[in-house]
């Protein structure tokens, strides 16, 4: 009995041992900045700004025409104003080829449930053949249809509807 708790024992030192954190052989470089108390060191200057970084969601919003492709009653075919602004999301994702993306389709509240989520489904997939087109990979953007369940302007008039009618490209980061 005392054999096998002093081997246990044993064990479990060797194996917290073995956890320990070893001190690097190198350590890193001294901060290049001025540390002097009462200066400030600007940010460093990228070209974004603080906030937003390249490839990113927000560098999307920020660089393309919009991220959002209206459409007319009943409608999925891609007029010459939605080719303009996925022209400008197709440039900004060949600049970024490992960014994946999901393109939503959405209608406005008219129609039944099933009919909605179907034409949600044509126009996603419509912008994004589009975007295939223009040589973005299809492995790179998935689709899925809210139907009218999200939408992103309230009310029974033809300026709600004609704001819910619309596919949007969400990049993922």
């Amino acid at each position: 009995m005392k054999l096998s708790t002093t081997l246990l024992a044993a064990t479990a030192l060797i194996a917290v041992a073995g956890c320990s954190k070893k001190r690097p052989e190198t350590l890193p470089p001294a901060p290049l900045n001025d540390t002097t108390p009462g200066t400030v060191t600007p940010p460093a200057q990228s070209g974004y700004g603080n906030d937003v970084v390249p490839g990113s969601s927000a560098d999307f919003q920020r660089s393309v025409t919009s991220d959002t492709v209206n459409f007319s009653v009943d409608m999925y075919d891609i007029d010459p104003q939605a080719r303009a602004v996925l022209d400008t999301q197709a440039a900004w994702l060949a600049k970024y080829p490992n960014v994946r993306a999901t393109i939503e389709g959405h209608c406005d509240e008219r129609g039944t449930r099933e009919y909605n989520l179907a034409l949600g489904d044509r126009r996603a997939n419509a912008a994004k053949n589009y975007l295939v087109a223009r040589g973005i990979s299809p492995a790179r953007l998935t689709t899925i249809s809210y139907g009218k369940e999200r939408p992103v302007a309230m009310g029974s008039d033809e300026g709600a509807y004609a704001q819910n009618r619309r596919a949007v490209t969400v990049v993922l980061n």
